[in-house]
């Protein structure tokens, strides 16, 4: 397998504010706890271990267990749901969404990010255990975003009349999803794989939590994952502190709100990815998850007629915590909460919101994870690689916008230079002379030598751009094989990672698909990798 890094910014797909904590940018350092570097683990297991107490994790542990009561688990897993109990065993949590067949391949790359570090940090810290925890959204209710994955530039996807937590959703008309699916994979050994995979996903499971829960355990038991619905109303009842002071003091809306002009004060380019509600908790039951707001001093629930005084709504979470299900800003803390956790692995979006969240968890005397970028992927096959190198386009030029691509070869490979920087810059040291013309005999003659400067500069760009034109013509071969080859690494003009389904490289790598990823991601490396395989 070849391998290459480039630098995430490097890439032109990730934000400023993810660059800049990879840079360990200083004015950063006020929003999160410590930065992601093996040496750093050893404070935040001290940390951890001294906040958190043996009753949550035989809660943890008797959950786990529950969950996985009719799971093919594995040895291995079975372990670490067992060593939870124990002191100084943590874990390592990266969370994602319910998507239907896993989603976009980042789905694997979060995942294989979790179970490297885990096993990274027992090598450096051999007396702990780390156990990797991918946390289901089960309560997410956004079915739109969920509902449907891209396999070879079509859309697969779920249609359905849906309320309430995604988690919940039975898999009624699924079947059908896997009747289109499987007639476009093909007969091949791996497309049959694939097809007995899902059917055992979503044909023969009844809801959503318990196929996805089935699906990341095939693909990822044998690295001993433990995958956890905090749907629970046990896990819930731990947390009944929070939600109280979620209810009465809205302190997450105050520290979050603060948070957000703090950060926005320090750069344009760092955008606010969540903003908090008064009350960042939904109130959950059966096909219903609504917000819960404080109107003249009683408790509602959006789009119902389901109200409480204060007295009914505290009496509510001591009786049904499982009731109440935080939104964005309070879920990592509950995350928190009920698990031994050092260190949260997600994507740039997702870091850009725990960076708000900070002087939250410090108000409620939680602490607050590592935050480490997942591992980003491109992976390209030996044929593409040899493509890209007849080209002569490097593994970093490959990522350029495609017009910026295109016009960067064009250039290289034309026979007539295209460059006109060498006229502007003649152009422009002609009119410094009429500048200083002007100058010594009628200044209001300067605005006219400026306007005739800007036309004609104007118009070496315009026969500039007229050239690059005719050479593309001329050169359309080239421009369609390289084209043609950047949709094939970018569909959609986009990351890989973020569009195509796992399934496109099971079909070509088959079992040995999640081996390779295995041996290839380092979650500690900081780079964006290109990998052939």
């Amino acid at each position: 397998m070849h391998q290459n890094h480039i630098s995430f910014r490097d890439t032109g797909y990730f934000s400023s504010l993810i660059c800049d904590y990879l840079d360990e940018k200083e004015t950063l350092k006020q929003f999160y706890n410590r930065l992601p570097n093996l040496e750093n683990f050893k404070y935040q297991i001290e940390e951890k271990q001294a906040s958190f107490n043996e009753d949550t994790r035989a809660t943890l542990v008797s959950v786990l267990k529950k969950q996985y009561q009719n799971v093919d688990v594995s040895e291995k897993t079975d372990q670490n749901i067992t060593v939870l109990k124990n002191d100084n065993t943590f874990t390592i949590t990266t969370g994602h969404q319910l998507n239907l067949f896993t989603g976009p391949l980042y789905f694997l790359y979060k995942i294989i990010s979790t179970i490297n570090l885990s096993n990274e940090l027992k090598q450096q810290y051999p007396d702990c255990n780390f156990v990797p925890i991918y946390w289901m959204a089960t309560e997410d209710h956004d079915f739109e975003e969920i509902n449907y994955f891209n396999f070879k530039g079509r859309k697969v996807q779920w249609n359905k009349n849906v309320s309430g937590a995604v988690g919940e959703l039975s898999n009624d008309g699924l079947s059908n999803v896997f009747n289109q699916f499987s007639e476009v994979l093909g007969r091949s050994n791996n497309a049959n794989d694939l097809k007995n995979l899902f059917e055992k996903a979503y044909v023969k499971h009844n809801n959503l939590t318990d196929a996805t829960r089935f699906l990341a355990n095939e693909l990822f038991k044998t690295y001993g994952l433990v995958i956890i619905d905090a749907n629970d109303s046990d896990l819930k009842n731990e947390f009944i502190p929070f939600i109280k002071e979620e209810l009465l003091q809205q302190t997450s809306c105050k520290t979050v709100v603060e948070t957000n002009k703090k950060l926005s004060s320090l750069s344009d380019d760092y955008k606010i990815q969540v903003n908090p509600r008064e009350i960042n908790l939904f109130y959950l039951k059966e096909n219903l998850r609504e917000r819960i707001v404080l109107e003249d001093g009683i408790y509602k629930v959006k789009n119902t007629n389901i109200t409480f005084t204060k007295e009914a709504i505290l009496k509510e979470a001591d009786a049904h915590p499982e009731r109440f299900s935080p939104n964005v800003i309070m879920r990592p803390l509950y995350q928190e909460v009920i698990l031994p956790n050092l260190c949260y692995i997600g994507g740039g979006g997702e870091l850009a919101y725990w960076f708000q969240l900070k002087s939250n968890f410090e108000a409620q005397n939680v602490p607050f994870p590592i935050l480490l970028l997942r591992n980003s992927v491109l992976i390209q096959t030996e044929q593409q690689l040899e493509k890209l190198q007849k080209l002569n386009i490097s593994e970093q030029s490959i990522f350029l916008k495609q017009v910026a691509l295109i016009n960067k070869k064009v250039k290289e490979i034309s026979e007539i230079e295209i460059d006109f920087s060498s006229q502007k810059n003649h152009l422009k040291q002609q009119f410094e002379e009429l500048y200083k013309l002007a100058e010594q005999t009628d200044k209001s003659f300067l605005g006219a030598v400026k306007a005739q400067e800007i036309k004609q500069l104007k118009g070496l760009e315009n026969l500039e751009k007229r050239l690059l034109k005719a050479q593309k013509r001329k050169l359309s071969d080239q421009v369609s094989r390289i084209t043609e080859l950047q949709d094939q690494l970018f569909p959609g003009k986009s990351l890989q990672e973020r569009n195509t389904n796992f399934s496109e490289f099971y079909l070509e790598y088959g079992k040995g698909l999640i081996p390779k990823l295995i041996e290839s991601l380092e979650p500690l490396n900081g780079e964006f990798l290109v990998l052939t395989i």
